[in-house]
């Protein structure tokens, strides 16, 4: 028996039955009967079950991914290829489990929770089912804390919040799981867990080697599906994820940041799976559950009334840079804003989040808000003139002022390289402005332009 079986905990008393119907890909049938009234159901969604050759070898875990009468409806972690219509099937009576201890912290693991880092094993370590319901509301707080990250585009103009939900919408080429490792290494989380689907081998080693090269892998753990790896394991990474990041926060009060990519590729997955199980497709083939499963992973982002705290960031592609796709746009209506992530810059205009006004200037210092809208105030205007050079218009002193404004702003907060505490992106802030407009001209407080506002430099450099 498989490593990974004996972790799930097979147990040789249940009950096994002998009824394959078909083996359609790695999807298995199999005939069991239904309960009578009032009976146990000895079937459930989820449950894992272990299919063995008649002659006792080649055994092979299995989930549970439908059930419809008498039919149920196996996707097979590993192939099915060579699997006969006469194996028979244990079913567990228990979802996919993770390992949960202190041991899991800096170790690397697949999408069936085996260890894929060469390390010891954790077969004899405590181990907790996944995908269970979202925290009862009463044992949650509003959202109060900030998670600094030290990038000025998120810090400065939309601030991360403990306990958030919040996406990367992004499309392919984007450096966007560079972006989210270099979030990973720099925010000021206890614990931080990984979850990668479908990732290319370049991707997993990049996030690996960019915690390890940083000093956070020893807090960090790491669940990875390949692009190579069964289908099925794409969507029990978050469920992996999410289970042991909820532990840490409950049992042990710890502040968690859970990092996500790609939830496009989860979602593909998904509808994969439902199509192989023969439902009905909705919107542009995906199943009209689309929302509810998203949902259920997003809504394990929560402040603990009594522990720590788990807050989400997920990748999410947008085919054809098209946010109307059913991913983002299901997406947008379940999370607290987002991070736009296109010609590798943050977005400052497309990028939210809901919760900074529970931080800003409460957990910040007292320009903060001031310093955020007026800065943003004056990007839009800049981009105005820029489009108003590139039609040959003419140009008043103000507009020159902007065009010197919005150069200096992409150059010292946008480019995703730049790397600096939130003070100091506000005293950053304040120069640039300084150096770019008189203080009248920035319609902000007196007494905080009084207090904060720096003398012009001569050079515009900051």
């Amino acid at each position: 028996m498989s490593p990974s079986i004996q972790e799930q905990g097979m147990n040789p008393a249940g009950k096994s039955y002998r009824s394959v119907i078909a083996i359609v890909g790695d999807l298995v049938r199999v005939r069991v009967p239904v309960p009578a009234a009032g009976d146990t159901p000895q079937v459930r969604l989820g449950d894992l079950a272990v299919l063995t050759e008649p002659d006792g070898s080649g055994s092979r875990l299995a989930q549970v991914m439908d059930i419809r009468d008498e039919r149920v409806s196996l996707q097979v972690l590993d192939s099915t290829k060579g699997l006969s219509t006469a194996a028979s099937v244990t079913f567990l009576g228990h979802p996919m489990q993770v390992s949960y201890s202190g041991n899991v912290l800096g170790r690397v693991f697949n999408g069936r929770g085996t260890p894929i880092d060469g390390g010891p094993s954790l077969e004899f370590d405590a181990r907790i089912d996944i995908a269970g319901p979202t925290v009862n509301p009463m044992r949650r707080v509003l959202a109060s804390r900030m998670i600094r990250t030290n990038v000025p585009m998120i810090d400065l103009f939309n601030s991360l919040v403990e306990s958030q939900k919040i996406p990367v919408f992004s499309v392919s080429g984007e450096p966007y799981n560079r972006f989210l490792a270099r979030i990973g290494t720099q925010a000021d989380a206890d614990i931080l867990v990984f979850g990668g689907m479908g990732l290319g081998f370049d991707d997993y080693w990049l996030f690996r080697k960019t915690f390890e090269d940083n000093g956070t892998f020893a807090r960090t753990l790491m669940f990875v599906n390949l692009a190579s790896d069964s289908i099925v394991e794409r969507l029990l990474v978050p469920d992996m994820a999410l289970a042991v990041a909820e532990r840490f926060a409950v049992e042990e009060g710890k502040r968690v940041l859970v990092l996500l990519t790609d939830m496009t590729a989860y979602a593909d997955a998904l509808k994969e799976i439902g199509i192989a199980n023969e439902r009905v497709p909705s919107n542009r083939g995906y199943m009209g559950d689309l929302y509810s499963q998203l949902a259920r992973r997003y809504e394990k982002a929560c402040d603990f009334a009594k522990g720590g705290s788990v807050t989400i960031l997920a990748v999410t592609t947008m085919p054809g840079n098209d946010v109307s796709h059913p991913v983002p746009d299901n997406t947008g209506y379940i999370t607290e804003g987002q991070f736009y992530l296109h010609n590798g810059q943050l977005d400052p205009f497309g990028s939210l989040s809901r919760l900074k006004q529970f931080v800003i200037g409460k957990q910040t210092r007292e320009d903060h808000g001031q310093v955020m809208n007026t800065m943003i105030r004056f990007y839009s205007a800049a981009v105005e003139a820029e489009q108003k050079q590139a039609m040959a218009f003419d140009l008043n002193p103000y507009d020159q002022q902007l065009l010197k404004y919005g150069q200096l702003f992409r150059q010292h907060f946008m480019a995703l390289e730049v790397d600096m505490p939130l003070e100091q992106a506000l005293d950053l802030g304040w120069q640039i402005m300084a150096d770019c407009f008189e203080p009248e001209q920035l319609l902000m407080k007196s007494e905080l332009v009084k207090k904060y506002l720096p003398a012009r430099r001569e050079s515009a450099e900051a």
